[in-house]
């Protein structure tokens, strides 16, 4: 069973979203990475670049394949984690933690955008069909 943390806003496409700082950082769900495998590769939106909820803003490669990472919200890049450059396994070990991809600022309140995405409950739901 994939781990679904709480105090998050969750996708469909399998992407997380936490408010933090008046931004909100992103990442893939545990449940992805599992099925991804193996992450060797992450292709970061651009600093400054803006971005649209449910539209490619990335690129994760796994040994299996490579997947488009969508992004959760719409708003402005503003950071990413350059940890993963040399070190991408960290998707798969700590999804929700030290293997967050970008952080992005949003036009309103970050928490009230997270609040209106999938909660924990309703995500878990969605990936187990219950």
């Amino acid at each position: 069973m994939s781990e679904v943390k709480q105090g998050r806003g969750y996708t469909e496409e399998h992407e997380w979203a936490e408010a933090a700082n008046g931004r909100i950082r992103v990442g893939i769900t545990d449940f992805a990475q599992v099925q991804l495998g193996d992450i060797v590769f992450v292709e970061f939106p651009q600093i400054g670049a803006e971005v649209e909820a449910t539209q490619p803003m990335g690129s994760i490669e796994s040994v299996k394949t490579v997947s488009e990472l969508y992004s959760p919200v719409t708003g402005r890049v503003t950071k990413i984690n350059e940890a993963l450059l040399d070190a991408p396994e960290l998707v798969n070990s700590d999804p929700y933690g030290e293997g967050w991809i970008a952080e992005v600022e949003v036009d309103g309140d970050a928490a009230e955008v997270v609040a209106g995405m999938l909660d924990a409950e309703r995500y878990e739901a969605f990936i187990t069909g219950k």
